[in-house]
């Protein structure tokens, strides 16, 4: 027996502002927003949701969102930047290896690892 993922789950100040941020970084719709829930749909099942909370955010994150990006790793972190993204921690390493720690207009933090392609050429396949 086993468990399908269902949705992640982020708790925020205004879900319907979050979910259309992430919306344009995964490239689907909202479809639901209701002022205190909102959710973006990924193709395969499983959703973001978004739910209104009171409290702020307090320290890092538990559990977080690793991104593998169509584009190269530095071009979807500049992408992300200009969507309202900030950098948190750059683990970007010379020879291409590494990950960019960074964090979503309520500072949920996700990481950009490298696209496929990269991490292909890199094991040069």
């Amino acid at each position: 027996m086993s468990s399908s993922l269902f949705n992640v789950a982020f708790d925020c100040h205004d879900p319907g502002a979050l979910a259309r941020f992430w919306s344009r970084v995964v490239g689907h719709p909202v479809a639901f927003d209701d002022g205190d829930f909102a959710t973006v749909d990924i193709p395969g099942g499983s959703n973001l949701f978004f739910q209104r909370v009171d409290e702020p955010k307090r320290g890092k994150n538990r559990v977080h969102v690793c991104l593998s990006p169509d584009l190269l790793r530095d071009t979807e972190v500049g992408r992300l930047t200009e969507l309202g993204a900030t950098m948190v921690a750059d683990h970007r390493e010379p020879d291409g290896a590494g990950w960019a720690v960074m964090s979503d207009p309520e500072g949920n933090e996700f990481c950009v690892l490298r696209s496929e392609a990269e991490r292909a050429a890199a094991h040069g396949g």
